[in-house]
C-alpha cells in the first residue's frame, strides 16, 4: 500500500526544486494544470509545460514528451488521467528523475511502486499547490 511522504519531507522536496515538468498542461486558462502551474510559477519556479501540439504555456517552451527535454528537471508533476501514469512513470525512470508529483485524482499504485522501487519520490493525489500554501508560504 503505498503511503505519502510526510509533511516535513513535501516541505523539503517543494524547497530543493526549481524546475518542474508539467505532463498535460493546459493551455487554457480555466483548467486546473493551468492555473495551478501559474501559481507555482508565481512562486518561483520554472514550468516546463509538457503536451504535443503546444509550442508553448506561460512563456515557456513545450515539450511532446519529457524524453524531448533537453534536461532532467527537478520534478515531474502529472495531471493526466491515471490510466496513462504507467507510461509517464517509465519514461521518468528511464531519464533518471528523481521526484514525481501526480495529482489530486491521479491514482496509479503499480506505477508508484515502479517508481519508488527505481529510487524515485512519489507524491500522489495531492495538489502541489494547495502542499506548497500550506507548507511554505
Amino acid at each position: 500500500m503505498f503511503t505519502n511522504p510526510s509533511p516535513d519531507q513535501i516541505r523539503s522536496l517543494l524547497q530543493a526544486v526549481k524546475t518542474i515538468a508539467v505532463v498535460g498542461l493546459s493551455p487554457r486558462a480555466e483548467r486546473p494544470s493551468y492555473r495551478v502551474s501559474r501559481s507555482m510559477q508565481g512562486f518561483g519556479y520554472r514550468i516546463v509545460p509538457v503536451r504535443p501540439a503546444v509550442s508553448e504555456v506561460l512563456g515557456e517552451k513545450a515539450y511532446a514528451r519529457l524524453s524531448d527535454m533537453p534536461f532532467v528537471p527537478d520534478l515531474v508533476d502529472v495531471f493526466r488521467a491515471s490510466a496513462e501514469v504507467g507510461p509517464i512513470v517509465d519514461e521518468c525512470i528511464a531519464l533518471g528523475v528523481k521526484r514525481i508529483w501526480l495529482q489530486d485524482g491521479v491514482i496509479d499504485e503499480a506505477a508508484a511502486a515502479r517508481a519508488l522501487a527505481a529510487g524515485i519520490t512519489v507524491v500522489m493525489d495531492r495538489c502541489i499547490w494547495r502542499d506548497y500554501m500550506d507548507f511554505i508560504a
